[in-house]
């Protein structure tokens, strides 16, 4: 979490983030300002002297203020019927190229809608809006999560439709993305065979957060001691109900497979709140 990982700016590891221009809440809920996303600290503080306990009760408080905003946040999505999935990994996953596969795959098929969170740089969503989907971007600076509350203000940037699919990619870390809520449906969690199997017992609260876990880039299994079938037993042993699906988004394997869940997920969800 945020008090642990350093995440936030160099007053406070949960500190100020960079604003997300607002145009008047068209998502059709409340997201006050709240400080200027300061989440209740003043910038002033010098938060190296507060006891253990008093950082705890902070951290509780901000993920309580989080979870009221993704609330918000799901509630939209609910109503509108948009499934929104929250895609996580650490850097280098492929979480941007599955990405922009899977959109080039739906977009004749779907209404898609991306929000891109990343530290620095509009890179990523400008790769996304080359495929013709929309992309909000949502620089966090030193932050290293997206938080509901931010999300629900790039939804202002958004002219959703609704059964729209929505994506979050969030920030590539997989560490504080699993403790905060940011109103979707699904955490999707990607790893790359290029990472280590191991990775679901280094970053238990990231794989028993998540819903789905897509193991991404395969076509490389021969060339890597990667063993498969142990990282998805790890990833169970931590998650039992843990979705596991293989696949390339370099070579298309596995595609279909990841195709099939979305379209069973928002369809299961259109017949849910209609």
């Amino acid at each position: 979490m945020c008090g642990v990982c350093g995440c936030g700016g160099e007053h406070h590891p949960l500190a100020k983030l960079s604003p997300v221009p607002a145009h008047g809440h068209a998502h059709g809920h409340e997201h006050d300002h709240d400080h200027d996303h300061q989440h209740g600290h003043t910038q002033t503080q010098d938060h190296a002297h507060l006891s253990p306990g008093r950082l705890v009760q902070i951290e509780q408080d901000i993920l309580a203020k989080n979870n009221r905003y993704a609330t918000q946040n799901r509630e939209y999505f609910n109503r509108r019927r948009i499934l929104a999935l929250n895609l996580v990994s650490s850097p280098g996953s492929g979480k941007t190229a599955l990405l922009t596969q899977t959109l080039e795959r739906l977009k004749q098929r779907l209404p898609l809608a991306v929000i891109e969170g990343d530290q620095q740089t509009s890179l990523d969503a400008e790769r996304i809006r080359a495929t013709g989907v929309p992309a909000v971007q949502i620089n966090t600076g030193k932050g290293c999560h997206l938080d509901a509350h931010r999300v629900g203000h790039a939804l202002e940037n958004l002219n959703l439709q609704d059964q729209s699919l929505l994506f979050i990619e969030n920030v590539g870390n997989l560490v504080c993305p699993a403790a905060f809520d940011l109103g979707e449906a699904h955490k999707v969690v990607i790893l790359s065979v290029t990472e280590g199997e191991d990775k679901p017992l280094k970053y238990p609260d990231m794989f028993h957060a998540a819903d789905l876990m897509l193991l991404n880039k395969i076509d490389l299994l021969p060339y890597l001691s990667f063993d498969l079938d142990r990282c998805i037993a790890y990833a169970k042993q931590v998650n039992p109900k843990l979705r596991v699906l293989a696949l390339s988004a370099a070579t298309g394997e596995g595609m279909d497979n990841w195709l099939q869940w979305l379209l069973a997920e928002q369809q299961l969800l259109q017949i849910t709140y209609r």
